[in-house]
């Protein structure tokens, strides 16, 4: 594939200011992880309060998935994200200003996060069904490449920068950068266009039910959708004790920005792959990719150097990230576009329900076993929730829908 129709999704004003949006607010967001990271143990000392902070954001997240899926079928999905957009600054913004005068306590940071959390739980869903209303049906795979770059780009960028950050000036600052971003993306929104996309009518519950039947009626979704959710859960203690054994012998703040600054050059990578992929069978390919996820833990679990764990990252790196857009390329295109917003809450929501507790324990788990055990298991758990899904027909065998095969009578954005 020559670059140019690989680009081509950029063509169209639409998707350029949104994908232009989230590229800058990703790299501050990038940052966050060792910002957020750092300012907890520096202010406590504690793994396991980091791993109560990160549970408060991905548990609020969780709790409110499916009520943002609803909402983003139901209303304009761009003023949803505007919205989300803002209670992030606020919250980020809080943030930075209680650890930059360092009166932060713990319970601050706990509500500060959840409050972003529950703004994600808004974001996503709504983004999910945006996106194939900016792009033509035959550039959707590369749309999701190159958002799936732009990620990648602000998991290479951020965590270095967010390092050298938090190691020079500290992390208050890599949290007012995060902030900022979050400002620009909502900048970007407001001057999106109206877009045709679909919408529905009709009582919140009734709304909540057709979605789930969207879901359940599609033994692929939920067959991936439930290995996530156990593969998110198992790898949630590298975010935890990654910092830890980073702080111990890999070089503390920095080591850890390099670390995950590498998995996201190998995401970038893989979505430069993903853009020139076309499988016939996109969800067999996808599985096999996302396996090599387990390689990080398992490396820090062994106790290499830095730079065979930043190797571990990168390939790591690599396979979620053709992983996620085989597996959202597949979504929109074999969903209706009025449901859509709805399954990918449901996706979104079971993905990510058991996240918040292997956060939690993590740091209890770490303390009894040691890192090193944890972070195998975490590593060997990966393997063993992905690899067994290949077993599913519907999973193993689907072929890749026909663009546009989705599109449903449009209405006004």
């Amino acid at each position: 594939m020559r670059l140019p129709t690989a680009m081509a999704p950029l063509r169209d004003r639409p998707f350029r200011l949104l994908f232009t949006g989230q590229a800058i607010s990703l790299l501050g967001d990038g940052m966050a992880p060792v910002a957020l990271a750092f300012a907890v143990l520096d202010a406590t000392g504690s793994a396991s309060d980091l791993g109560w902070v990160l549970a408060a954001r991905s548990g609020a997240m969780v709790a409110l998935l499916l009520v943002g899926g609803v909402i983003a079928d139901r209303v304009s999905r761009r003023v949803v994200m505007v919205a989300a957009d803002l209670t992030r600054v606020a919250a980020q913004a809080a943030t930075a200003a209680l650890v930059l005068t360092g009166t932060a306590q713990l319970w601050e940071l706990l509500v500060l996060q959840a409050t972003f959390g529950a703004a994600m739980a808004l974001f996503y869903p709504a983004l999910t069904g945006l996106v194939p209303a900016t792009v033509r049906p035959e550039a959707l795979q590369q749309a999701n490449a190159l958002r799936a770059i732009a990620t990648s780009g602000g998991q290479t960028v951020g965590p270095a920068l967010g390092g050298l950050v938090v190691a020079t000036a500290g992390p208050g600052w890599a949290l007012v950068a995060d902030a900022l971003g979050f400002a620009v993306d909502a900048y970007f929104l407001v001057r999106l266009p109206a877009i045709a996309v679909a919408r529905t009518a009709g009582r919140f519950g009734r709304q909540l039910i057709e979605g789930w039947q969207a879901f359940t009626s599609r033994t692929w979704v939920w067959t991936v959708v439930v290995s996530a959710s156990l593969g998110n859960m198992l790898f949630a203690p590298v975010m935890i004790l990654g910092p830890v054994v980073a702080k111990q012998h890999l070089g503390g703040a920095v080591g850890w920005g390099i670390i995950l600054a590498f998995f996201g050059i190998g995401s970038v990578a893989g979505g430069l792959l993903a853009l020139r992929l076309r499988p016939a069978h996109p969800l067999r390919l996808g599985v096999l990719t996302v396996s090599l996820w387990s390689l990080p833990p398992l490396a820090l679990a062994a106790g290499w150097p830095l730079w065979p764990v930043v190797t571990a990252g990168l390939v790591g790196g690599a396979g979620l990230a053709i992983f996620n857009v085989l597996w959202e390329t597949t979504l929109q295109r074999s969903v209706p576009r009025e449901v859509l917003s709805r399954v990918s809450s449901y996706d979104w929501f079971g993905s990510l329900v058991f996240q918040p507790v292997g956060q939690a324990i993590a740091g209890p788990v770490g303390g009894a076993l040691g890192s090193p055990l944890t972070l195998f298991l975490s590593g060997a758990g990966v393997v063993v929730t992905c690899l067994p899904v290949l077993a599913v027909p519907s999973v193993r065998n689907l072929v890749s829908a026909d663009p546009g095969s989705a599109a449903s009578v449009p209405a006004e954005a």
